[in-house]
């Protein structure tokens, strides 16, 4: 067998973004990296897999923010004559999102490099024979919860970081390899914090952010949501946004795994729908992109990562502990010190005043928690994480060259 020229150029990697997912909630924390990195260097096939049109329809319209940027948008499809028993079946476990990697393994395997925002595409390399392919990691969200520093996350050949918290907790999980990581900044700030804060109601009321969790062991909704809901469409003093995470009401039953427990979400009622001080939005795109955390005055919420979005602009926060947990010493609740914790919605609205009006005690632990979750720089994050992956890409790929 013939060596390669051991003077010539090594050869472009072959990279692929891919979003596997049945909301858009996870593709403004990859998708600019992909743009960046089609600027940078248009010699590289960089290739956006979207496992559904929704997707697909969505990049296409964020990639309008890049011009120049040399793409290739594929949608990955699945037989249509099954789609009404993968959607029951995906009410019990991520079938739809598996099949997907399963069907289009072969795509897979023509990659050097796949990069995605979950843990689930792991599956190609661990049962599904894809050996050779290099992960990237991009996360989705810069939350404290122990699911975002599990086992899994130190099985990627590379992840990016939004800053020091992430880097600091894998590497105290033990799961941080020296060489596979960079902490590149947040891709979504990117894209989602330039103009003036959105206004969505005709009045000049506070306005508040209601962003409960779906998961039954952290969330506020099952226990306390309804009692929030009711207290505000009561209220002649505030707005509120319903924005809870969009896989909430995805479900009929919710399951939460590290700890076993479930619980039903039910549905927003009628009444709530039509209060002029209520908006609502289960899963649009509005809900993802930043809009409501920007709009909203105060955030009321439990477990979700989006708190650390809203304190891009520091503002007061309010936090229900409806599982009366021990939280003070737990990092997983390190964002419940950048607000007042409570333990029910009985009297939300004295709650919601009380949070207003003690902001000044918590300011400083904001923009701490905030600096600590974001390194930020003059240099756009999605470039940042755009050239982090393309150093590791061309290194793997030198690597592979002198093994043969």
């Amino acid at each position: 067998m013939t060596k390669p020229d051991a003077g010539a150029a090594p050869r472009a990697p072959t990279i692929g973004f891919l979003f596997n997912h049945e909301h858009l909630h996870q593709i403004a924390h990859s998708a600019p990296i992909a743009f960046e990195l089609g600027r940078l260097r248009p010699d590289l096939t960089v290739t956006l897999l979207a496992s559904d049109a929704r997707q697909l329809d969505y990049l296409r319209e964020l990639a309008k923010d890049y011009p120049g940027s040399r793409l290739d948008f594929r949608l990955l499809t699945l037989n249509p004559s099954l789609a009404g028993f993968r959607r029951r079946l995906d009410q019990i476990a991520p079938f739809t999102r598996l099949m997907t990697l399963w069907a289009h393994r072969k795509t897979f395997a023509a990659l050097d490099v796949l990069v995605v925002p979950e843990k689930t595409s792991l599956i190609l390399r661990r049962r599904f024979g894809v050996k050779h392919l290099k992960f990237v990691h991009t996360r989705h969200g810069a939350g404290d919860r122990e699911v975002g520093f599990d086992k899994s996350s130190g099985e990627f050949d590379l992840v990016l970081m939004s800053g020091p918290k992430i880097r600091d907790r894998l590497r105290a999980a033990g799961l941080l390899k020296e060489d596979g990581h960079a902490i590149v900044g947040y891709a979504k700030f990117d894209l989602h914090t330039r103009g003036p804060r959105p206004k969505l109601f005709d009045n000049d009321r506070p306005t508040v952010v209601y962003n409960p969790h779906f998961s039954p062991r952290f969330s506020s909704w099952y226990a306390e949501g309804l009692k929030v809901l009711e207290a505000f469409a009561k209220s002649d003093r505030y707005n509120l946004i319903v924005a809870p995470h969009v896989m909430l009401f995805r479900k009929q039953v919710q399951v939460s795994i590290d700890k076993l427990s479930l619980d039903t979400p039910g549905e927003i009622p009628d009444w709530v729908r039509d209060c002029p001080n209520i908006l609502v939005d289960l899963g649009s795109e509005r809900s993802v992109d930043m809009t409501y955390v920007r709009a909203a005055d105060l955030y009321l919420g439990d477990a979700s990562s989006q708190i650390y979005e809203f304190l891009h602009t520091p503002r007061p926060c309010l936090f229900i502990n409806a599982q009366r947990a021990d939280w003070q010493a737990d990092s997983n609740y390190r964002h419940w010190t950048s607000g007042p914790v409570i333990e029910n919605a009985d009297h939300i609205l004295d709650d919601v005043d009380d949070a207003f009006a003690s902001h000044g005690d918590y300011l400083d632990t904001q923009r701490q928690l905030f600096r600590y979750s974001f390194d930020l720089t003059d240099e756009p994050s999605a470039r940042r994480g755009a050239n982090a992956i393309l150093a590791a890409a061309e290194r793997w790929i030198a690597a592979e060259a002198a093994a043969r």
